[in-house]
Parts: structure tokens; C-alpha cells; sequence
């Protein structure tokens, strides 16, 4: 079975849809790694920027950090997650049939091919982990159903429900799906997991070259 990277974003926090996911995950019979969003703890450093009077620079290395905190949130809501902060964690979580909820700090320290910006999301480093990995199939949770009025990656970036970074990062071979509150419902009894579940969008602006690999 194909490897994949499942985003459970953070604007899932405080709402049931969240622990359903995990749930649903923790059943999986594939090999997944899950990545955090920043929520709530992300949305802070957000708020806090201009009264601190931080750098954008600094302001990135803090949301890392708060995807970090909500992985930890995710991380212990299932006997079969395990929090990871490098490979060889996540090579021994999946040997030994875990789901590593990757803690992102560590590893993206000074990326030369992360940019330190507002515009790169856990969308992106999302994106960027499966290229790192080598995952064929990235999952994008979000609390949201707007996804479902598009059909490629330009539309989502239109309608700001992924960043702007995303079609840079993610490679046109990885297959993208956009899951939400609905796809909960599409999936009732369909357990334990044997794929992914989602909408597959289109990667057009890779594959017509517009952003570079």
C-alpha cells in the first residue's frame, strides 16, 4: 500500500470532528504519518506578533513550534499514536505498526528550502515532508466543505483554503485530497481504514510548470 501524509489541521481543535479523525486514523491499515496544524496555539503567535513587536523571521520559527504543541494535543488522544521529532523515531514508530504525529520543529530548522514567511502553512511543510519521505499521497483535513466547489489546486489557493506555498511545495507525482466534515459521513462503517478517503484535486499549476520542482 502506497505511503501517505495526512495534514489534520488545526482548526479541527475544539470540535468533535477531531477526535473522529484520530478515530478513524488509528485504524488505518497502510502506512501514514500524521501532521499537525498550529490552531489555536499558532493563531497566538499570530495575535502577539504586533503587540511584541517579533520578526517574521522569529514569528515562523514559533508557529513550527506551535504545531509542536497541537501534534502533542493529537499525539495522546490514541494508544497507537506516537509523537516523532526525526527519521529514525518515525522508521521505528511504523515498524513496530505505530502512526508517527510528526513534531516538526527539529527537522525544519534553518531548511534552506523552507521560506520563513506568513505564506508557508502546515499545508506546506506538510507538503514538504512527503517530498522528504517519499510519500506518494498527501490528505489535507480541514473544517471546512468550501473544497468541494473546486476541482484542482489553483482554486483552493483562490479561495484561500490551502496557502499560497502549497503548489511550490508539493510535488506534481503526489496525489492531493481535500477531506472535511462531510467526507466524516462518506466513510461511517467503512472501517477499519484500506485508503484514504477525500477528494482528489487537481496539481495543475505543477504539472504545466508554473512553479518550479
Amino acid at each position: 500500500m502506497k505511503a501517505a501524509v495526512v495534514k489534520l489541521g488545526g482548526s479541527t481543535a475544539g470540535h468533535e470532528e477531531l477526535q473522529r479523525w484520530i478515530d478513524i486514523f488509528a485504524t488505518a491499515r497502510f502506512p501514514l504519518v500524521i501532521v499537525p496544524g498550529g490552531g489555536p496555539f499558532a493563531n497566538q503567535v499570530r495575535a502577539l506578533q504586533e503587540p511584541l513587536s517579533y520578526s517574521n523571521d522569529a514569528a515562523h520559527d514559533m508557529a513550527i513550534l506551535a504545531m509542536d504543541q497541537f501534534g502533542l494535543v493529537v499525539a495522546e488522544r490514541h494508544q497507537r499514536l506516537r509523537p516523532c521529532r526525526s527519521w529514525p523515531a518515525i522508521r521505528e514508530t511504523l515498524e513496530g505498526g505505530g502512526i508517527p504525529v510528526w513534531l516538526p520543529s527539529q527537522m525544519t530548522w534553518n531548511a534552506s528550502d523552507i521560506p520563513q514567511s506568513w505564506d508557508v502553512t502546515s499545508d506546506s511543510l506538510a507538503a514538504w515532508f512527503c517530498r522528504q519521505w517519499g510519500a506518494e499521497r498527501l490528505l489535507l483535513i480541514k473544517q471546512t466543505n468550501g473544497f468541494l466547489q473546486h476541482i484542482n489546486l489553483p482554486g483552493l489557493v483562490r479561495s484561500g483554503i490551502v496557502d499560497p506555498l502549497l503548489p511550490e511545495m508539493l510535488r506534481s507525482d503526489i496525489a492531493l485530497h481535500v477531506a472535511g466534515p462531510q467526507t466524516l459521513g462518506d466513510i461511517a462503517g467503512s472501517l477499519p481504514l484500506a485508503d484514504i478517503p477525500g477528494v482528489i484535486m487537481r496539481n495543475e499549476m505543477a504539472d504545466e510548470g508554473i512553479f518550479g520542482q
